[in-house]
């Protein structure tokens, strides 16, 4: 079973809010026969799209294959929030590294954020960019370790935009009765998605780039001129990037090994209108400390998306609306009768280390991914980094890629059952406050 091909129609976008929202982008051609390309990039999500872009502008010629259409993925299903740092925060990330290199970390995050900002402001994409996301905990312990974290940053990364919230200031911003204070960092943003993904294929595409839809790969050959094939052609490349994240699949073992697919969910509720300050009281987003993290904002149209739950096999539940209105409920119990008018879910990819997987798996194959739920500035970052690695520029893509990432437990179909395992393990830890 394939996941590209599990849970949606082939070709089409999942009926999401998003998709009912963004302006459409004319399909790209379908790929047939066969041609060269300086680089040839799978995937047509965040990180291949920036990569496509960044190399045209640096001259070369760039072949972009996405076997459905451009920001089909997770780049276009997530919760559009830009957050600040990485997904590990950086008390783990010393730990791992080392304070010197969890540094180089945090400055790469902080450009992360400035070039997916820059690239909005540079290509006039409309996608409804705003500042602000808190993060929320529920007990005294964790309301205090992100208390403790903001004051972290600004004293040891000098990072001013973040501070702690008492729960009167949580509750100021979002009057819910599970939450006791956290941590409100103006410093990162949110955005709709799936609009982004569309503007930097719009803005690839004008610089260049030949981008293809509905072009699936399904075979890969290494080698000095690396063979990439097709449903219905074949590619030849000095260059190959891989950017299919979750749903990449076993065209590249290693990378199948150590980056593992998991779904999650988000529902759009009717307009809330004047109801809508009973949720948020600013357009700020929110993620929580819970272990399968809640994370919600408000749509211009005064919809509340709500993002919670996970699963770990090939299909969807048959009933969305039902799984993500539980976790909802829990966090605003008001909306328990609430309509809820879109639901969907999508792929993305994890880590062991819940840190992207950057890697070189043959001399002239680059691939980055495992961006687990922090992909909005690491896949666009990612992008760029390897565009200037195949330039020679490859310090960036180095340091991302000296993360250790170790491969998953068990083989073929044993992993989702231990991932499964795990992760009930953990939840059923967070649920009981242990």
């Amino acid at each position: 079973m394939n996941l590209l091909f599990s849970n949606d129609k082939r070709g089409e976008y999942p009926d999401s809010w998003y998709a009912h929202d963004a302006t459409p982008l004319a399909s790209f051609e379908r790929f047939r026969g066969e041609t060269s390309a300086d680089v040839c990039i799978v995937g047509g999500g965040y990180t291949g799209l920036s990569a496509a872009l960044h190399l045209v502008e640096l001259g070369y010629d760039v072949v972009l294959l996405e076997a459905h259409r451009v920001g089909f993925g997770a780049s276009g299903r997530n919760g559009g929030q830009l957050g600040s740092g990485q997904r590990m925060d950086q008390d783990g990330l010393e730990d791992l590294m080392g304070k010197d290199v969890a540094h180089k970390f945090w400055d790469m995050a902080e450009d992360a954020k400035r070039l997916v900002k820059s690239l909005i402001a540079n290509h006039n994409i409309d996608c409804n960019l705003k500042p602000g996301i808190a993060d929320l905990g529920f007990g005294k312990r964790d309301v205090a370790e992100l208390q403790d974290y903001s004051k972290k940053l600004k004293d040891d990364y000098g990072y001013a935009d973040a501070s702690p919230l008492s729960k009167d200031e949580a509750q100021a911003l979002c009057p819910s009765p599970a939450y006791n204070g956290g941590m409100m960092d103006w410093g990162a943003a949110h955005l709709q998605p799936l609009s982004f993904a569309l503007g930097l294929a719009k803005a690839a595409s004008s610089a260049g780039a030949r981008i293809f839809e509905n072009a699936h790969v399904h075979y890969i050959k290494e080698g000095a001129k690396v063979l990439v094939q097709t449903d219905q052609g074949r590619i030849k490349a000095d260059h190959l990037i891989l950017a299919g994240n979750g749903y990449l699949g076993n065209l590249n073992r290693k990378v199948a090994a150590r980056v593992m697919p998991i779904n999650n969910f988000i529902a759009a509720t009717e307009p809330l209108d004047d109801d809508a300050v009973k949720v948020l009281t600013k357009d700020i987003a929110v993620a929580d400390t819970k272990f399968v993290v809640n994370y919600f904002r408000l749509s211009h149209d005064k919809r509340l998306l709500f993002g919670g739950g996970e699963s770990y096999g090939y299909r969807f539940p048959s009933d969305i609306a039902a799984k993500v209105r539980k976790p909802m409920t829990e966090i605003f119990p008001h909306l328990r009768n609430v309509k809820i008018d879109y639901a969907w879910g999508g792929t993305l990819g994890i880590t062991m280390k819940r840190m992207p997987y950057l890697a070189r798996v043959a001399p002239n194959i680059l691939s980055a991914s495992g961006y687990s739920g922090h992909g909005v500035g690491n896949a666009v970052q990612a992008g760029k980094l390897m565009a200037d690695a195949i330039q020679g520029q490859d310090t960036g893509f180095n340091t991302m890629a000296s993360i250790p990432t170790p491969s998953f437990p068990g083989a073929g179909a044993f992993r989702t059952p231990l991932l499964t395992l795990a992760m009930s393990y953990y939840a059923l830890r967070d649920r009981l406050g242990v």
